[in-house]
């Protein structure tokens, strides 16, 4: 049995880690780390302490009303991406934590087209 970094529990949802595949179970908010664990493999957890924590960076829709999901970057150990049932609820748990700096918001589909279609432009008008 996995021992909880947390000593309180601020927030639990039924959320899913986005391994290699989509890993079901529940995720955990509290005092110490964000937790996830599995719900059918014991062995298949994470806890992430808050100090590990670089940023956190969340899709945003709909001018905020849809978080579908969120990801988490380390310092040292890479990056996870998790959704839950109510993420912008697990989301202001988590900015109670980390320093405000430290949320950020993915870049939308069409600035990233925007942006493509920016640095092509620049390849056109470039005279030799």
């Amino acid at each position: 049995m996995v021992q909880s970094l947390n000593t309180t529990r601020e927030l639990t949802d039924k959320g899913t880690w986005y391994k290699n595949g989509p890993v079901y179970g529940h995720v955990m908010v509290g005092d110490c780390a964000f937790e996830f664990y599995n719900d059918t493999k014991l062995q298949d957890y994470i806890q992430i302490p808050w100090d590990e924590i670089a940023y956190v960076v969340a899709d945003v829709y709909f001018g905020g009303k849809y978080i579908p999901r969120f990801e988490i970057r380390t310092k040292n150990n890479g990056t996870f991406r998790f959704s839950t049932r109510n993420s912008r609820a697990t989301l202001k748990a988590i900015q109670a934590h980390i320093p405000r700096e430290s949320l950020r918001k993915a870049p939308s589909a069409f600035y990233l087209l925007k942006l493509r279609f920016s640095n092509l432009g620049s390849l056109f008008s470039h005279k030799v």
